[in-house]
């Protein structure tokens, strides 16, 4: 699969697109999206809740796992918070660090619209031996 098709097929991703993530960019091994925050993502004390930043790095990594046209699904991932965010644009990037025929790792950067560090994701990956083009209009 081309990164439009792989494009095309993330954009099925129903639960990203109730949340609001908007996919940007795809490549090999690699992924780009965003997310505006608004009122829905806010938690009790008035900022951006891990949910809504853990779905949006949650997609690239998907994105990006899944763009060799192989099935890839989580199998661990840790995250770190930095930075507090309240209202604005943030920006998601996976870019993959490792790959082999069973196993895939990532890291996934979560940024504001000023650049600043808001999360650090790490996840890896089982490589299915499905191609991605089987579950096309599942």
């Amino acid at each position: 699969m081309n990164p439009s098709q792989i494009q095309d097929f993330f954009r099925n991703d129903r639960f990203a697109a109730h949340v609001g993530i908007e996919l940007l960019e795809v490549g090999s091994g690699r992924a780009r999206a965003q997310l505006l925050i608004d009122d829905r993502h806010l938690n009790a004390v008035g900022v951006a809740h891990g949910a809504a930043i853990f779905s949006l790095a949650d997609l690239v990594f998907a994105v990006a796992s899944n763009s060799h046209g192989t099935v890839a699904l989580g199998v661990n991932v840790s995250v770190s918070f930095m930075k507090a965010a309240r209202c604005g644009l943030l920006i998601a990037e996976a870019d993959e660090v490792s790959i082999n025929p069973k196993l895939a790792t990532y890291v996934i950067r979560v940024s504001d619209e000023a650049g600043q560090a808001v999360a650090l994701m790490q996840g890896t990956v089982y490589r299915k031996q499905e191609a991605l083009d089987d579950y096309i209009g599942r």
